[in-house]
């Protein structure tokens, strides 16, 4: 298939573009650092990548390149767990993703020749915090911030329906592999002084870096996949758990919490993303046939840690 990702160079990104370009798919990464973009992906590695400057949220003649793609992987967005929460950066993380997917739709719209599929990205944090309830995707939205980041989100990707063009909405769950948020875990575990961030009740919804690539794919090549599903694995676990089940893998202690305040003090507002959480669970997901590589967190951390 042709291609197009827009992401390509983040953490789930840049994972997915090497299983694709092994599978000898022509991809087509949109991105706004064309410069860094040829670091990750070089040519004479990636010869079946072709790389196209573009500004998120922008219109432009980066556009026309949709025209012929077989599928649309919507992946963009600015980071939401880095620096605090700003009224300038709250704006920034929402137009990001509602701006950014506004062109993109435009863009599919316009084409003369239309992709067959849009995959866009979505996050968890549509369903709110909680740490009573649970969710699966035919659960109502959150209010808070993030919740309605995702309500925007996921309407403009919606639009790409006018065109007949089939649309999967994938709400992530928290990804780990070596990098991403697991990154930043790992160090207090090496230097023994890992345990559980916060109240250690909080919810946490995760999937596997691998997992979450093949679930794309699927969705990719599967045409009854349709509307929304939760890219997280099936056994959400508590912080606590999360923390207890690092430290067993790595054999370091896993008791020294690091409370609320402290996060709080670095991150103001953005804290919620750590400091709360959302049982979430993958019905559809599952009832699609999707087959999970690492459905349990224990086999997960084994593999990447």
């Amino acid at each position: 298939m042709k291609i197009a990702i827009t992401g390509a160079t983040g953490f789930v990104g840049s994972h997915l573009v090497e299983r694709l370009h092994k599978q000898e798919h022509n991809l087509l990464i949109f991105t706004r650092n064309t410069a860094f973009a040829q670091k990750v992906f070089p040519a004479q590695a990636f010869p079946n990548v072709e790389i196209i400057d573009y500004t998120p949220g922008v219109s432009g003649a980066w556009q026309d390149a949709i025209s012929g793609c077989d599928a649309v992987v919507n992946l963009a967005g600015e980071p939401i767990a880095e620096g605090r929460w700003t009224p300038e950066r709250k704006q920034t993380i929402l137009n990001s993703r509602k701006l950014g997917t506004q062109k993109v739709v435009e863009a599919i719209t316009q084409a003369p020749a239309k992709p067959k599929v849009l995959i866009n990205a979505s996050a968890i944090g549509y369903y709110g915090v909680s740490e009573t309830a649970s969710f699966d995707e035919t659960s109502a939205s959150g209010h808070d911030f993030l919740a309605q980041v995702c309500q925007n989100w996921e309407a403009e990707a919606r639009k790409v329906r006018e065109a007949g063009v089939r649309l999967v909405i994938l709400r992530f769950g928290i990804v780990l592999g070596n990098g991403g948020a697991l990154g930043k875990m790992i160090t207090p575990f090496k230097l023994f002084a890992g345990g559980p961030i916060g109240s250690g009740r909080q919810w946490f919804s995760w999937i596997h870096i691998d997992d979450i690539v093949s679930l794309i794919i699927q969705a990719l090549n599967q045409p009854t996949m349709e509307g929304v599903y939760n890219a997280t694995a099936p056994q959400p676990v508590r912080m606590s758990e999360l923390s207890q089940t690092m430290g067993q893998v790595m054999h370091r202690p896993s008791w020294l919490p690091v409370p609320g305040f402290a996060i709080e003090a670095l991150l103001g507002d953005g804290a919620v993303v750590v400091l709360d959480g959302q049982q979430v669970f993958p019905k559809r997901t599952l009832e699609s046939g999707f087959e999970y590589k690492y459905p349990t967190l224990p086999a997960a951390l084994k593999q990447i840690l």
